[in-house]
């Protein structure tokens, strides 16, 4: 008798802790996909603010302005510095494209939305000023100078021959 109540105490021990394994095992499950849905959410608002921020009045105004920047070289970057209008329209792109390329090199923000959202406007501003920072990175010994825009660009344009169907991969297709 006390053999067999022995028997019955162990598999009632074993059956609780198996269920209280199984109840763990199942609630972790749950906060796991509970943190992965928050994650996905919080990226929804930071894509969704970007698109906003890009087109806010501020940066609507400022492409204006971007239109007209011709920046070569050193010499277009001092005569640039001279008008403040479109130095600001110039350094707030470049500011605002560093900071999510940033991002995107620390695995923050996603390549494929990057490039549905801003493939167009990213290739056309380092197409156009590219050279004129690679310049003034030498000229002006600041290695850094927009280093994160590049890289951006340089993604972007890798994602865009990876995925042919998107469709722009350089500013003519703009």
């Amino acid at each position: 008798m006390a053999y067999v109540a022995q028997v019955v105490g162990v598999v009632g021990t074993l059956t609780a802790a198996f269920i209280a394994v199984r109840s763990y095992v199942n609630a972790n499950r749950r906060a796991e996909e509970a943190r992965a849905r928050e994650l996905e959410t919080r990226h929804s608002q930071l894509y969704m603010q970007i698109n906003n921020q890009i087109n806010s009045p501020e940066m609507l105004g400022a492409d204006f302005d971007l239109m007209t920047i011709d920046m070569r070289n050193t010499q277009d970057y001092v005569e640039l510095c001279k008008d403040k209008e479109k130095y600001v329209a110039l350094a707030h792109y470049g500011i605002y494209y560093e900071g999510i390329g940033i991002l995107v090199r620390e695995g923050l923000l996603d390549i494929k939305l990057i490039s549905r959202l801003l493939s167009g406007p990213i290739i056309w501003y380092w197409e156009k000023y590219g050279p004129g920072y690679r310049e003034l990175r030498r000229e002006m010994n600041f290695p850094r100078l927009y280093v994160e825009v590049e890289y951006l660009y340089d993604r972007i344009k890798e994602y865009g021959m990876e995925h042919p169907e998107l469709g722009v991969t350089s500013p003519v297709d703009i």
